[in-house]
């Protein structure tokens, strides 16, 4: 059976492009490597998207793939996309369990946290080190922890763990934060969090479990220790784009237009794998509303 779209990805873009393309009538199956949700699952408070006040990314992902499911969408979870091969006005979308038709696609791949490169930080993920505080904060109750990174969500997640940490060291390699202001001043005014300006982190050590990081002052140069129960990273993103054939940037990220067209005829690109300047749920979602309605003008063309 051919589909006519075939969205790959379950977080706020996809999910967006899964109910535009049902509303359209399209036969249409969104696949997800992971868990339906994407990166919102591990956000703990989600306070900027228009009409919830405030909710947490896991009810909102749930809102979303009811949404979805209301007007027909099918859904696939665990299936990991390998390629896409285009042959023209039909599309081969292979996967873990076999090749797809389809005469569209929509990429929403999203993103996964970059790794630091410290010394030791490999050794020490499960044991110290973490990329998601949502998920395991709750281990380091009245504990010290480190989070590396200076844009919203390392300040967003540094806040989070104040409800549970007794202090929570911020480290920096700038002197001065690039989070959305409002973050940064819930930030300063948390008498839990202190700042490490101007530094990076060159090591994590420790025996069994992390027990410091060494860090080094971009300025001056010199080496300190900080006495630390855990770190959390999060410094960057890498686009889940590898099994698209299809332009992108320096850091693989998709470049599209502004209807989503990518640079391969009949596929499409939403969300945070794409370039753009800001990557947010809201910008997640009307990403898929405008990918969904360019595949659907597309088909009426083929």
């Amino acid at each position: 059976m051919a589909y006519d779209v075939v969205i790959i990805g379950g977080g706020p873009a996809g999910l967006a492009a899964g109910i535009y393309v049902k509303r359209a009538m399209l036969n249409a199956l969104l696949i997800e490597k992971i868990g339906i949700g994407g990166q919102i699952l591990i956000t703990d408070l989600v306070e900027n998207y228009p009409g919830f006040l405030e909710t947490s990314g896991a009810d909102l992902s749930r809102k979303f793939e009811q949404h979805a499911l209301k007007f027909g969408l099918e859904i696939k979870s665990i299936v990991e996309v390998t390629g896409i091969e285009d042959r023209g006005e039909m599309k081969v979308v292979k996967t873990s369990e076999g090749d797809l038709d389809t005469k569209a696609v929509i990429i929403a791949a999203g993103t996964t946290p970059r790794k630091l490169g410290a010394k030791g930080e490999l050794n020490f993920i499960g044991r110290g080190v973490s990329y998601c505080a949502t998920c395991d904060g709750f281990f380091f109750r009245e504990k010290v922890v480190v989070v590396v990174g200076g844009g919203d969500s390392a300040i967003t997640e540094a806040i989070f763990l104040t409800k549970m940490a007794k202090k929570v060291i911020i480290v920096h390699r700038r002197d001065k934060l690039r989070a959305e202001k409002i973050n940064q001043e819930h930030a300063f005014a948390n008498p839990k969090i202190s700042f490490a300006w101007d530094s990076v982190v060159e090591e994590i050590a420790g025996k069994q479990v992390v027990e410091k990081v060494m860090v080094r002052n971009v300025k001056t140069n010199e080496l300190s220790e900080i006495k630390t129960d855990g770190v959390f990273i999060y410094v960057g993103l890498i686009p889940n784009t590898g099994f698209a054939d299809v332009e992108k940037d320096e850091g693989g990220f998709i470049i599209a237009n502004g209807k989503m067209e990518t640079s391969v005829r009949g596929i499409f690109v939403a969300g945070d794998c794409r370039v753009t300047p800001l990557r947010q749920i809201a910008t997640a979602v009307g990403d898929g509303a405008i990918a969904a309605v360019s595949a659907e003008k597309y088909l009426e063309g083929i």
